[in-house]
This record gives C-alpha cells, structure tokens and sequence, in this order.
C-alpha cells in the first residue's frame, strides 16, 4: 500500500478535504502536468491533489491537479530517485588523475 511505513497523510493539514477540492476547482478537474518539459498540461480529466516540489509546502501555489497516470508516474520517479544510491563519488574524475 501507498501510505504504508509513511507518515506523509499525518503531515497534510487539517483543512487537506476542502485544499484539495479548492485546488481541482481551479484546475477546472483538468490535469496540469506538463505533456513534456515546457509543453502544455495534459488537461485529461484530473481527480488528484499533489505537490509540484516534494516537502510539506501546502500552499496553493505548490498543488496541482494530476490524473491517475500522471501522478503514479511523478511518485514513481520520486521513489525510485529516493531509493537509487548517490552514483558520483567525490573527488576528481579518474581520467583526470
């Protein structure tokens, strides 16, 4: 399960039922993730509150409406990118030594 091992749901404010109607409101229930790097949104029906930046900033400005294959997708790429071990190591490139 999603939440599970997760303190993610504790840390949404009180008021999230209302935030998150308010923000698909806005978004017209419309998806707003990018079709790709500087296109426009997707606008397939949206039914999704999320944060554009990880972290615990709930303002309007950090929420956007996402469809179902958007937002697995971007939780996808941000677990995986949480798990996969930091690959560069420090000190300088072996061709330069």
């Amino acid at each position: 399960m999603a939440w599970e091992g997760s303190d993610r749901k504790a840390r949404l404010p009180k008021d999230w039922p209302r935030r998150r109607l308010r923000i698909l409101r806005r978004d017209r229930y419309q998806c707003q993730m990018p079709v790709y790097e500087g296109g426009p949104p997707c606008l397939a029906p949206a039914n999704q509150v999320d944060h554009k930046l990880r972290g615990d900033d709930h303002s309007d400005e950090n929420l956007w409406s996402l469809c179902r294959p958007h937002h697995a997708r971007k939780s996808s790429q941000e677990g995986n990118a949480a798990r996969l071990p930091n690959k560069r190591t420090p000190g300088k490139h072996p061709g330069l030594k």
